[in-house]
């Protein structure tokens, strides 16, 4: 979590600019003694972009409106990319069906979905369940 808080606390110096604080949060993840040897990605997103932050330094910008990680990323990415194209399900239909398909094709990838919706204070919406 303490990556978080380092990207919240840029959030807020600049202003709620995202990609000014996603550029030193990476900045600071790749010189910091405790940080630089975390292998991680961070994706971070406001109305308008959706960023995927490394600790290799990098600032990654998706072709479309779709930011996966992890080791069924690609499974959702496919299956959310195809729900968005072809359905006219909501973000958060989207992203939690994209995560069952993930769970149900690769075993590393939960089916304990907890899914936050911008705006809700925080409070997680009721998990969608397990995995078969």
């Amino acid at each position: 979590f303490m990556l978080l808080e380092k990207f919240e606390g840029y959030l807020s110096s600049t202003k709620g600019n995202l990609l000014r604080a996603a550029v030193e949060t990476v900045k600071e993840w790749r010189s910091d003694r405790a940080l630089r040897n975390l292998e991680a990605m961070l994706i971070v997103a406001d109305a308008d972009q959706i960023l995927m932050l490394s600790g290799a330094g990098d600032v990654i910008t998706p072709d479309e409106n779709v930011a996966v990680v992890g080791s069924g990323g690609a499974y959702a990415q496919a299956a959310a990319m195809a729900l968005l194209r072809h359905t006219t399900m909501g973000a958060k239909e989207i992203a939690e069906s994209a995560l069952k398909i993930a769970a149900d094709i690769d075993i590393y990838t939960s089916g304990n979905i907890t899914s936050y919706t911008v705006g809700d204070k925080a409070v997680p919406d009721k998990p969608i369940g397990d995995k078969k």
